[in-house]
C-alpha cells in the first residue's frame, strides 16, 4: 500500500520538474509543499482526475486511490480510516466538527467550553460562550476549564493542542480526562501541531491541516467511534456524511505521500528546529524593549512570537522582506485595517508590533538554518529601522 499510489502515477507522460527550495522563507503557517508531496500532486493531475464516485473506469481508480490515502492519513491521526474525512480546509475541519457535536447534543444544551486563544473559526462557532482566561503565556486556566465543563447545558468542550501564533502547548491529558469525567465531548484542534509535535491521544473529534507538515492545504476531520455527531438537515453524500462532495483525490494524495515523507524524520527535524527558534530566542533578548512571548520550554519546537514595543507589525514584516526574509506578524490584517490578535490580548502582551517565525520542514527549506542566522542578525537593525521611521526610537 505504502507505494501503490507513486507506482500509478508514475505512467504519466511528463515527469515533474523538481520545485527548487524556497528562499527566506520563515513562514510555515501555510508554507511551500514537500517537494515529493509537490511531484505526487503534479503526476497526480495528469493520472486520477476522475470523480471517485462514478462507476466508470476512471472514477474507479480514483475511489482506489483516495481510500489509501485516507489510510495513510487516519494512521497520522491514530483513528480508522473511516473515522477520517477530508475537508476543503481545516476552517471548514473545525467548523464542521463543532456544529456535528452542538447538533448531536442539542438536548443538552448549546454551551461550550473553550479557552480564549482558540481559533476564530471555533469562537465564532461557540456562539455567546465565555471563553476560559489563559495566564501570560498563552496556556488555559487548568481549573477554570475543569468548573465550567460541570456547568448545565453544556453539549461540547474545545481545546487546541498548541498553539499556533505563540507555540505554548496545552494541559492536554489533564482537560480530556476532565471532559471524559464530565462526559462532554471534546474537540481536538491539533492544526498546528500535526506533524511537528506528537498528538496525544484525545478528544472525541480530531482536526488537523495537512499544510502543518508539508501537504496541502487540505482539513481531516476524524470523528472516533462511540461519538454523538450528527449534522442537521438531510445527509452529506461524501466523506461519511460530513461533506457537500468528495475531496479532489490528488491533493488527498499529495497530503498523504507529505505525511509518509515527514513521518519518518519528525523527532530529528523537532529537535533540530527547537535550536533554531532557541536561536532566535536568544537574538531577541539582546535588542531593546523586545519581548518573547508563549511559554519558553513547553511549547511547539518550530513557533516563535516576538513582540517589539513602540514598532510596527506590518512594518517590520515589510522590512524583513526587503531582505528576502517571508514572516509574519502575530497581528491579523484585513484589508487595510490592522485588527489586533486576539491571542495577544487573551495573554495580556502587546497586540501590535509582532512577529512570527514558523520554521518549515527541513525538507522542505533544505537551508532554513541560514536564514534563521540571516533573521537574527537583521532582527536589530530591522527594529530600530521601523522605530525611526514612526519616530519613536528615543521614546
Amino acid at each position: 500500500m505504502q507505494g501503490g499510489y507513486r507506482a500509478a502515477v508514475a505512467h504519466t507522460t511528463v515527469e515533474p520538474s523538481p520545485t527548487p527550495p524556497p528562499e527566506g522563507v520563515l513562514d510555515a503557517s501555510r508554507g511551500p509543499l514537500h517537494p515529493l508531496a509537490a511531484r505526487t500532486l503534479e503526476a497526480a493531475v495528469g493520472a486520477v482526475w476522475g470523480d471517485p464516485a462514478a462507476r466508470h473506469a476512471p472514477g474507479r481508480a480514483a475511489r482506489a486511490h483516495l481510500d489509501t490515502a485516507r489510510a495513510v492519513l487516519a494512521g497520522a491521526l491514530g483513528v480508522a480510516p473511516a473515522e477520517l474525512s477530508l475537508h476543503p480546509s481545516a476552517e471548514d475541519a473545525l467548523d464542521v466538527g463543532l456544529r456535528g457535536l452542538l447538533h448531536a447534543r442539542r438536548r443538552v444544551g448549546e454551551r461550550v467550553v473553550l479557552s480564549a486563544v482558540e481559533r476564530s473559526v471555533l469562537l465564532l462557532g461557540a456562539r455567546d460562550a465565555e471563553p476560559v482566561p489563559v495566564d501570560a503565556s498563552g496556556r488555559v486556566d487548568e481549573d477554570a476549564f475543569a468548573a465550567a465543563l460541570g456547568e448545565p447545558g453544556v453539549a461540547a468542550a474545545v481545546l487546541q493542542s498548541a498553539n499556533g501564533e505563540v507555540g505554548t502547548r496545552q494541559p492536554l491529558a489533564t482537560l480530556d480526562a476532565a471532559a471524559r469525567a464530565a462526559g462532554v465531548p471534546l474537540l481536538l484542534d491539533a492544526t498546528a501541531s500535526l506533524g511537528r509535535d506528537p498528538l496525544p491521544a484525545a478528544g472525541s473529534v480530531v482536526v488537523a491541516d495537512a499544510a502543518s507538515f508539508g501537504g496541502p492545504p487540505l482539513g481531516l476531520l476524524a470523528v472516533r467511534a462511540g461519538t454523538r455527531w450528527s449534522l442537521p438537515g438531510p445527509r452529506r453524500e461524501a466523506e461519511q456524511g460530513r461533506a457537500l462532495a468528495a475531496p479532489w483525490v490528488p491533493l488527498a494524495l499529495a497530503a498523504a505521500e507529505a505525511w509518509r515523507q515527514g513521518e519518518a524524520a519528525a523527532s530529528t527535524d523537532a529537535e533540530e528546529a527547537r535550536a533554531l527558534v532557541q536561536h532566535v530566542r536568544a537574538a531577541a533578548a539582546t535588542v531593546p524593549d523586545v519581548e518573547v512571548v508563549g511559554d519558553p520550554d513547553d511549547r511547539l519546537p518550530h513557533v516563535v512570537t516576538l513582540s517589539a514595543l513602540l514598532a510596527d507589525g506590518e512594518a517590520l514584516v515589510d522590512e524583513l522582506a526587503r531582505h528576502g526574509l517571508a514572516v509574519t506578524s502575530g497581528s491579523a490584517c484585513t484589508a487595510s485595517v490592522l485588527r489586533p490578535s486576539h491571542v495577544l490580548a487573551a495573554m495580556g502582551v502587546l497586540t501590535h508590533g509582532n512577529l512570527r517565525v514558523v520554521l518549515p520542514l527541513a525538507a522542505v527549506s533544505p537551508g532554513r538554518a541560514d536564514d534563521v542566522e540571516r533573521f537574527c542578525a537583521l532582527l536589530p537593525d530591522v527594529v530600530r529601522t521601523v522605530r525611526r521611521r514612526m519616530g519613536t526610537e528615543d521614546l
